[in-house]
C-alpha cells in the first residue's frame, strides 16, 4: 500500500490511546508489550514484526499514542520508516530501542525524528521511565556511558554527514582519516593544503568527542559513512 493510500486511510480513523510495539522477535515484542500495559496509559498494546505491518495497523486502527520499534527493521535501520510515520501521524512519540549498543545508533534515531531512544540492555524500569519521559513531552535518549563500541554487532552503521553534525568536506576528510590516512595524503587527495587538512581533522575530533585518531577510530567502530546533502561550511 502506498503512502497516499495510508494518509487516506489515516484521516478517516480516529487516534486511539494505545501503543505499537513493532520488532522482528516476537518474544522482545510481546515483552516489551506486558511492560507497556503496566502504565494507566494504554487500554491495548498492539505488536506488528515489520514496517509494512505496523502501518496496515495504524490505517485501521489510527495513529498509537506511543511507538516503540526496534533500530534494526526489515533488515535495514528504521530510520527512513520513523520518517514516514511522522509525517503520516506527527503526533506519535516514538521510542527507538536496539540491542546493539553503538554510541551512534542514538544519533541517528535522534537525527531521524525519533523522541528517544533505550538500549535492550536496560532495566525494566529504565525502559517505563523513558516511556514516561516521552508520554510527558520529553525525550530520553541513552548517554554515551549506556552504550559501547566494542559491543558493535554484525550491522554497518550508516550515517550521513548531516547525522554527525559535521560538513561535507569534514565527512570526506573524516573518510581517509578511518583509512588510516595520514594529513599529506588526504591533503593531496583533496586538492588541499595539509594545513587545512589538520583544521578539518581537528574540528571533526572536537564534533565527536574524541581526543584522538585512536578514540576516534573506536567511536566510530561499525559506522559507514555514506553521502548526502549537507551544505560546506
Amino acid at each position: 500500500m502506498s503512502q497516499t493510500a495510508y494518509s487516506a486511510l489515516f484521516s478517516q480513523t480516529t487516534s486511539q490511546a494505545y501503543a505499537l510495539v513493532i520488532d522482528d522477535h516476537p518474544l522482545v515484542a510481546h515483552g516489551a508489550r506486558h511492560m507497556l500495559l503496566q502504565l494507566p496509559h494504554f487500554k491495548r498494546v498492539l505488536t506488528a514484526e515489520s514496517g509494512n505491518q505496523a502501518l496496515t495497523l495504524m490505517a485501521s486502527e489510527g495513529a498509537p499514542l506511543l511507538t516503540v520499534v526496534d533500530f534494526w527493521l526489515d533488515e535495514d535501520d528504521a530510520t527512513r520508516f520513523i520518517k514516514d510515520m511522522l509525517s503520516l501521524a506527527p503526533a506519535t512519540r516514538i521510542l527507538m530501542t536496539s540491542g546493539d549498543r553503538h554510541p551512534a545508533i542514538a544519533s541517528k534515531a535522534r537525527a531521524a525524528g525519533a523522541h528517544g531512544f533505550v538500549a535492550k540492555a536496560r532495566s525494566t524500569e529504565d525502559f517505563l521511565a523513558a516511556v514516561q519521559a516521552l508520554l510527558s513531552g520529553g525525550q530520553w535518549f541513552d548517554t554515551p556511558g549506556h552504550l559501547h563500541a566494542a559491543s558493535v554487532e554484525t550491522h554497518p552503521l550508516r550515517m550521513t554527514a548531516r547525522e554527525l553534525g559535521i560538513t561535507t568536506r569534514q565527512a570526506q576528510v573524516l573518510t581517509l582519516v578511518l583509512r588510516g590516512k595520514p594529513n599529506r595524503a588526504i591533503a593531496q587527495a583533496l586538492s588541499l593544503s595539509e594545513h587545512t587538512i589538520k583544521e578539518h581533522v581537528t574540528a571533526v575530533l572536537q564534533r565527536l568527542g574524541a581526543a584522538n585518531r585512536v578514540e576516534l577510530f573506536t567511536k566510530l567502530r561499525g559506522v559507514e559513512l555514506s553521502e548526502d546533502h549537507a551544505l560546506d561550511r
